[in-house]
């Protein structure tokens, strides 16, 4: 994966819903979801608490579910929030990215993009 390339989102405060447009793990087009770069599970904790004000920690960033299963089922919601709570720290990590190139080879859902070119339109 070519992590020389900088990522075409920015980070952002958690708004509800759903989103379409391109992941930046995957490069696909498709529904995007919310994923927090600290776990919301690790917010109450005083070392998150003292590190961060609640600003910094409502931030994340808009992926597609597959890339972010795949961050969820590597890795545990403290080592997320402690090594892996920025974009680049996300693409950097050797088995995120054998993850994310693999994700990039799927195929979307025939319906999914039906309504990616409809919101195109």
């Amino acid at each position: 994966m070519d992590t020389s390339r900088k990522p075409s989102v920015s980070v952002t405060q958690h708004r509800r819903g759903t989103r379409t447009g391109e992941c930046p793990l995957c490069r696909r087009m498709t529904a995007l979801t919310f994923h927090h770069l600290i776990p919301k599970k690790m917010h109450r904790r005083s070392f998150f608490q003292k590190t961060y004000k609640r600003e910094q920690l409502a931030i994340g960033i808009y992926i597609c579910r597959q890339c972010h299963n795949g961050i969820h089922l590597l890795f545990d919601e403290m080592t997320l929030g402690k090594h892996f709570n920025t974009l680049e720290k996300l693409l950097l990590d050797e088995p995120l990215q054998k993850h994310f190139r693999w994700v990039a080879r799927q195929r979307l859902a025939t319906n999914l993009d039906e309504m990616l070119q409809h919101d195109s339109l």
